[in-house]
């Protein structure tokens, strides 16, 4: 998952300018690299969200965490600053699965927590624990801990890096179709994160269906089940509603039912199904903003999230050359 949050330097308007790059270039001005201060995300999450959070959970009821993992080891992926990361150390996810056990949660899979939430019936103290990109740390070390505590997950695959050996980029292997198979015997569900993991938006029409759909296709011909579930790769635009919608509209032509998103919060029945929210999860969560992020401590930064997407949105490739109609 790359992040969008960056330092932009513009040059300002003319004074008196009121026009929307204005106002969008000033507040870019003022949040220079957004709230990636020294962990300001938990300090006000833990000081103040979290807190008024459990005041009013009875008003707070039907919202299901989602965690968003990628990989299961020591590995920073060139990434310093804790709100980056996106490994989790083998030490610290045993951790988290014994925390999630000894509160009581118990786990569903993507396609499970869309039938019950559409039902009406998701039990508390409910979890979705999902996996993005296919590491094979995830067979080794993060598996094992989830079979410990009768957990099961949902993996999302980006195809081209899944072969009958292991590939290796950054320094970090990937699965085989061997244990994607082997996975899928003990009841992991697997799900599409493209082909080859590209920024969705930066392609045309004919390449996004063709990313989308033949993920897709690859991961049923190896297990040998319906693959319904996809998960967006990148910072999803959810600030550019023509592009969702075009993207909606592919997913459900080729079959898909569900998918998650990096938006942040937990999930409820009001969501968008295709584009789900989820709370990254890595080693600096703790037992204290671990379950913090279960409980809705952590929702109230998807708006400074948004904020910054709407701040430093660009068009679509589509967009730019006219290949779908924007409002």
């Amino acid at each position: 998952m790359k992040s969008k949050y960056r330092n932009v330097i513009v040059a300002d308007d003319p004074p008196g300018q009121g026009s929307r790059r204005y106002i969008r270039r000033r507040v870019s001005r003022i949040l220079g690299d957004g709230f990636a201060l020294p962990r300001l995300d938990r300090l006000l999450t833990l000081g103040c969200s979290y807190p008024l959070k459990r005041l009013f959970a009875a008003k707070d009821s039907g919202r299901i965490p989602i965690l968003m993992y990628h990989s299961v080891s020591d590995n920073l992926f060139g990434k310093k600053h804790p709100y980056y990361q996106i490994n989790t150390s083998p030490q610290m996810f045993a951790k988290q699965m014994k925390w999630l056990h000894e509160a009581g949660y118990q786990t569903l899979s993507l396609a499970q927590l869309r039938a019950g939430i559409e039902e009406g019936v998701v039990p508390p103290k409910t979890v979705v624990i999902t996996f993005d990109d296919g590491y094979q740390d995830f067979c080794i070390d993060a598996f094992p801990s989830l079979r410990r505590y009768g957990f099961t997950a949902s993996v999302f695959l980006a195809t081209s890096r899944i072969q009958e050996t292991p590939v290796r980029i950054e320094g970090v292997d990937y699965m085989t179709w061997r244990e994607v198979c082997e996975l899928h015997a003990e009841g992991i569900e697997f799900g599409s994160h493209t082909v080859s993991h590209p920024d969705l938006r930066s392609l045309g029409p004919e390449e996004i269906d063709y990313e989308v759909c033949f993920s897709k296709d690859t991961i049923e011909d190896h297990v040998g089940a319906a693959v319904r579930s996809f998960a967006y790769p990148f910072a999803f635009p959810e600030e550019d509603h023509a592009f969702t919608r075009f993207l909606e509209d592919i997913l459900k032509n080729h079959g898909f039912e569900s998918g998650v998103s990096t938006v942040l919060g937990r999930a409820s029945r009001n969501d968008d199904r295709f584009f789900l929210p989820r709370l990254p999860v890595n080693s600096w969560d703790d037992y204290s903003l671990f379950r913090a992020k279960l409980e809705g401590g952590y929702d109230w930064l998807h708006w400074p999230q948004w904020l910054n997407k709407f701040v430093h949105h660009n068009g679509s490739s589509m967009q730019r050359t006219n290949r779908i109609e924007y409002e």
